[in-house]
């Protein structure tokens, strides 16, 4: 509609202004040191929702960090989407590799850069804009909730508890996200699935104490070497998963799934110079869209131990640790996968060290049918700002609690996300092309529209 284009041509430097301000508040949840940013970014949220249009907004205390809930309800008799998102960030280290400072948002070529301008303050933003440009013109034909949250980065702990308490409060028709991405804008897509998560930290013990590495390297174990030891032995040859059980439940994508991933463009050159690397890597017999989407994956995340600091210290040390990841596919279970690999590190672990594994968090597949009428209606908003249909794609990211809004409310979920594979989400250096900013607001007012029609 002209007059959806109108308003956000007048309106889009300041569109940009609001965003740049919510980018400079250090929302990041995994750091206590940040729980007040988390309160300002949460007041800062609610605020820009009120002036788009909500008639109501909240903030939902929690055992962590607030969830911001607002509504804007022409006619309970109307269809209602729910509007799910999060405001918290990852933390921004190394600092030493950003080009700017990660919380100054710096606009280069552009492209936002600034920690949460693509994950997923940038994206979030794009649903509040969209929220007031039909408002101010006058076209709602729909329901809309919104369910903003803090803790998404440290795995939604208390978000479970929030749907269960407040289920009539988020009863919707179906829950619409983005907080993913699509292949470019020349070749727009929409994701149909999500991977889940499974999260440990591991603590290998050798010795009662740090050791002098000369006095007693040779005779005792370093548990810095037994645990890389562990963790190279988890993939075989063809770096395939080696522990036991791991693939039992894997759902096997179809040969037809896999012809119509194999339809998405992509260039394996240009993958590697922009990551900077001369070879690809993975599960033997698979492609790189393959082993990103449709396989299960493990990953070490962070390893430590010993003395890292400046100069040299000879120890041979006590401890060494190290965060894993397991990326899932349909049919794997989270809690399944976590006792699986906790209980292989205990098992392969030689008798001079002792290992503790722990969960940190974790998190279901899902899979978005695209027979609903939430994905018809996300088809249709793309094809009428893109000009041509998106292609569906599996994503490889994680979003846990799109298995809980479907358990819990019962409604399907449909992704449509407009960052892209590139805007170094969780590194240094996070950005967020201004046109994708702007064709999400451009695109998401069709999306109400086409899902009020059906």
């Amino acid at each position: 509609m002209q007059v959806w284009k109108d308003y956000q041509e007048k309106n889009k430097d300041r569109f940009l202004d609001e965003l740049l301000q919510l980018l400079r508040i250090p929302s990041i949840s995994a750091k206590t040191e940040h729980k007040p940013d988390m309160v300002k970014c949460a007041e800062a949220v609610k605020q820009r929702l009120l002036e788009a249009g909500a008639d109501k907004v909240e903030l939902y205390p929690t055992d962590g960090h607030p969830i911001v809930y607002g509504e804007k309800i022409i006619d309970p008799s109307k269809p209602t989407v729910l509007v799910y998102g999060h405001y918290d960030v990852q933390p921004p280290e190394p600092l030493n590799l950003w080009k700017n400072e990660p919380f100054d948002p710096t606009i280069i070529n552009g492209k936002i850069f600034a920690r949460g301008s693509c994950d997923d303050k940038g994206q979030v933003y794009m649903h509040v804009k969209a929220l007031e440009i039909l408002v101010k013109t006058n076209t709602l034909t729909n329901n809309i909730k919104f369910c903003i949250e803090g803790e998404e980065e440290v795995g939604s702990p208390n978000l479970g508890k929030f749907v269960s308490a407040h289920k009539d409060l988020l009863k919707a028709d179906c829950v619409l996200i983005s907080d993913s991405a699509m292949i470019s804008l020349d070749t727009p897509s929409l994701d149909i699935g999500l991977r889940g998560l499974s999260y440990i930290e591991v603590e290998v013990t050798g010795p009662n104490r740090d050791l002098h590495s000369g006095v007693y390297g040779g005779a005792v174990a370093n548990p810095i070497t037994i645990l890389a030891k562990m963790i190279a032995s988890l993939h075989d040859e063809n770096n395939h998963i080696s522990i036991p059980g791991f693939y039992d439940d894997v759902l096997i994508s179809s040969d037809e799934e896999r012809a119509l991933m194999a339809k998405a463009p992509f260039d394996e050159k240009e993958y590697r110079e922009d990551l900077g690397v001369k070879e690809l890597w993975g599960e033997k017999g698979y492609s790189t869209n393959e082993r990103t989407g449709i396989r299960p994956t493990l990953e070490l995340n962070g390893i430590w131990g010993g003395y890292t600091g400046e100069g040299a210290k000879t120890v041979l040390p006590s401890k060494a640790f190290a965060k894993i990841s397991a990326r899932l596919v349909p049919n794997q279970e989270s809690d399944k996968i976590t006792t699986l690999l906790i209980d292989h590190l205990q098992k392969i672990a030689p008798a001079n060290v002792t290992v503790k594994a722990s969960l940190h968090h974790g998190g279901e597949p899902y899979v978005t049918p695209i027979d609903s009428n939430a994905y018809k209606a996300a088809s249709k908003a793309i094809e009428a700002t893109f000009g041509k249909s998106p292609i569906p794609v599996r994503g490889g990211g994680s979003i846990p609690i799109c298995a809980l809004f479907e358990k819990e409310l019962g409604i399907k979920i449909v992704l449509m996300g407009f960052g892209l594979d590139s805007d170094n989400l969780h590194s240094p250096n996070e950005k967020f092309d201004l046109a994708n900013f702007y064709k999400g607001i451009e695109t998401i007012p069709h999306f109400h529209h086409f899902f009020a029609e059906m």
